[in-house]
């Protein structure tokens, strides 16, 4: 049995990036913790949890039954209801590190958080197996630990189809920061480092389609672009431990 840790925004994080790698991996046997900015257990996004306010062309960003039902497992566990602090966690006491994306003005203190780039440093340093998904990708660029490494994240095109589709109803509520997650990364990627979009017409993973996302292997570290790739990494992190 190992140890993941999963580094969690306070609030506004993707539930289906969390609840699904969280079912893979305790199905499997390993033992998940939870590390949150307070010690507090942690909020998702309430507008992908139940698709309260999404418009109708947008009513596909409000997460699948597979994963409402994992998420409502999830925070009912124990390990979920008393997360360690950020400041408190060392990424050496765990065999894996996951760092999900999310929406909303609650993922820029863990985007932006110096405890959680030293987490992502402390697991690079020690090339211990990470994985990390949609904005997840943002504090390990910024961290300056993908610098020169092969990524993906949240693509252009993906995020931009979201805050349109969404720009009436919920103003600016899927565009976290000014320029797209895409971009961000592939400014601090460095001589030798790319990024990788991945298939235009990218397909949902699942219990019924394991294989399904798009994942993508650096060594040790895995990246994915979205809520639907979630599924196919956490299988992925399974045989990278």
């Amino acid at each position: 049995m190992a140890k993941i840790l999963i580094i969690l925004p306070q609030s506004d994080y993707d539930p289906t990036e969390v609840a699904l790698p969280w079912r893979v991996w305790t199905e499997a046997g390993q033992d998940v913790w939870f590390a949150t900015e307070t010690g507090k257990p942690a909020t998702c996004d309430p507008i992908t949890l139940s698709g309260k306010g999404l418009p109708l062309l947008a009513a596909t960003l409000k997460c699948r039954l597979e994963a409402e039902s994992a998420y409502a497992a999830m925070v009912a566990a124990p390990r979920y209801k008393y997360p360690l602090t950020w400041a408190k966690a060392r990424a050496a006491d765990f065999a894996a590190l996951h760092f999900p994306g999310g929406h909303g003005p609650g993922m820029k203190p863990y985007c932006e958080s110096a405890e959680v780039y030293r987490l992502a440093k402390e697991a690079f340093a020690a090339r211990q197996p990470v994985s990390a998904i949609c904005h997840g990708v943002l504090p390990l660029a910024r961290a300056g630990v993908l610098k020169g490494r092969r990524t993906t994240a949240l693509t252009h095109i993906m995020e931009e189809i979201s805050v349109r589709l969404t720009a009436t109803a919920l103003p600016r509520h899927y565009r976290t920061y000014p320029i797209s997650v895409e971009d961000e990364v592939r400014q601090r990627l460095g001589p030798g480092g790319r990024f990788e979009r991945g298939g235009l017409f990218p397909r949902y993973s699942g219990s019924k389609t394991p294989d399904a996302g798009f994942v993508l292997r650096d060594g040790h570290y895995l990246s994915a672009r979205w809520p639907g790739d979630a599924w196919t990494l956490a299988v992925r992190l399974m045989e990278l431990l």
